[in-house]
């Protein structure tokens, strides 16, 4: 089945808009992660986020903290940093709030990484949004930050099931 026979099969009613904005944001999700995973070697996708929040945070973060910004789980997370280690992306200190928690530090090869590798790659980046306006990128930042309060929402009702 072709792209457009999907949409217009589930342009119908407002249920099937919505089962086909869910798919949608599972297989964009999968698709960017392959176009990233094959293109950029030396992270996957997965690491690169998590670098990027370590970089752009002002105070180092737990597992805990970036597990919850990520969606993910703190074990999760404690994966990912493991492998960056390795590699020489981070380190892992205590945490001086909680001396229970570790948090995870850029080292100079994340800024190097950003600076150098990743920004040959950032024009292409540019390739994915070039096909909006600029009104169309602030409608759709709109409704994709409108969207974590639906997740929220989900996540209460699950939450209130479970109990």
């Amino acid at each position: 089945m072709e792209l457009g026979n999907l949409v217009t099969q589930f342009s119908s009613t407002t249920e099937n808009q919505q089962k086909a904005i869910f798919s949608t944001l599972f297989i964009a999700g999968n698709r960017l992660q392959t176009l990233f995973d094959k293109h950029i070697p030396e992270v996957s996708l997965k690491q690169f986020m998590l670098l990027s929040i370590v970089r752009q945070s002002h105070t180092p973060l737990t597992f805990t903290q970036l597990g919850a910004i990520l969606g993910c789980s703190r074990q999760n997370i404690k994966k990912l940093a493991d492998l960056l280690e390795k590699k020489g992306f981070i380190t892992l200190q205590q945490c001086p709030r909680d001396t229970r928690a570790i948090c995870i530090c850029p080292t100079e090869k994340v800024e190097a990484f950003f600076q150098n590798e990743f920004a040959v790659h950032q024009q292409e980046l540019r390739y994915l949004f070039e096909v909006y306006s600029e009104e169309e990128i602030e409608a759709l930042f709109t409704l994709l930050s409108k969207l974590y309060t639906g997740i929220d929402h989900l996540e209460q009702k699950v939450a209130q099931q479970e109990t």
